[in-house]
């Protein structure tokens, strides 16, 4: 029993230990995106998940942090990471003006009001020529200082990350055991239960999705310090959510390691087609997204974590 318990939490060691030993910079380069792309899905996880709020305007806070980060190097000279802090303050800013009124609608209705709110979003920045309009805005060219986090390799950029994963998976945890905790698996398993057992919903809601911008934000802006560029589809496009809610779903909504996962699956896959169709594969990643969501909603409705722990049980009562 105890090996069986243990060679999971190996395996995931190995994984993320063995790009510091991989002198293949596309392999670095990968883990790196695969760290980040689990922080975006772990934030999301947040209100998606445990409060099933399923949100597809998370766009808008990689958005803002992404345009932060950019936004004090060309006009303020700064460091881009100087802009995170400043994307952090303006996800909290949307949560509260676009959080309390959505948080009124339920179900399909809250998903819709969040992708409107998306499009909105990508459509004033493509308007906005302070922050260069449909063009996007460029990094430093060149590393300035040590703080403007210029690297030739992906590795630092990976530890970086993995540094960030770890402080919101233990957040998250220590969340998962806390009041709050309990209160958004109420809400999301039913909110007119949880409303008559005297949960404050749309307060724990607000939390969850001030938690979960603020990390989504952060995301956004790391993904510019490393990327150096961000225009309005990368910033806010409505692919940057649909990434965080299929891969969330892949791994196991609602679960602390179930956007890991997905994360670990999907980037790789994703990589791959850009390499072997040049680029040119976004039509391809809908289609393979909408494959993804059908499966899982036919077969798995609670993603890869449900299915192990299906697998686990079955295992157990044939060895009993």
């Amino acid at each position: 029993m105890r090996l069986s318990r243990a060679w999971p939490a190996a395996l995931l060691l190995v994984l993320v230990a063995s790009p510091f030993f991989s002198f293949n910079p596309f392999y670095q380069r990968v883990a790196a995106l695969v760290a980040l792309a689990a922080i975006s899905a772990s934030a999301w996880n947040v209100i998606g998940g445990y409060a099933g709020q399923v949100s597809f305007g998370h766009s808008v806070y990689f958005g803002v942090g992404a345009y932060a980060a950019l936004l004090v190097f060309t006009k303020l000279g700064l460091p881009p990471i100087a802009g995170a802090p400043l994307g952090i303050l303006a996800s909290l800013a949307i949560s509260v003006i676009a959080g309390l009124p959505t948080f009124r609608l339920h179900g399909h209705y809250f998903s819709m009001a969040t992708f409107a709110i998306a499009a909105l979003a990508e459509l004033l920045i493509i308007n906005w020529n302070f922050a260069g309009g449909a063009i996007g805005m460029m990094g430093p060219a060149t590393a300035r200082s040590p703080a403007d986090l210029l690297f030739r390799s992906a590795l630092p950029y990976y530890a970086i990350f993995l540094a960030v994963l770890a402080v919101l998976l233990w957040l998250t945890h220590r969340m998962q055991r806390s009041r709050m905790g309990f209160y958004l698996r109420a809400i999301g398993a039913g909110e007119r239960a949880a409303q008559s057992l005297g949960v404050p919903i749309r307060r724990y809601k607000l939390y969850a999705l001030l938690l979960s911008g603020a990390f989504t934000a952060l995301a956004g802006s790391l993904y510019a310090v490393m990327i150096g560029f961000i225009d309005p589809d990368s910033g806010f496009g409505v692919l940057i959510s649909v990434n965080m809610v299929v891969m969330a779903a892949l791994g196991g909504a609602g679960t602390l390691f179930g956007p890991l996962v997905g994360a670990v699956i999907l980037v790789p896959l994703s990589e791959a087609s850009n390499a072997i169709l040049g680029g040119g594969s976004s039509g391809a990643a809908y289609v393979a997204y909408g494959v993804i969501i059908m499966l899982i909603a036919r077969f798995c409705p609670g993603g890869l974590a449900e299915w192990w722990r299906v697998l686990t049980r079955t295992r157990r009562r044939r060895a009993a």
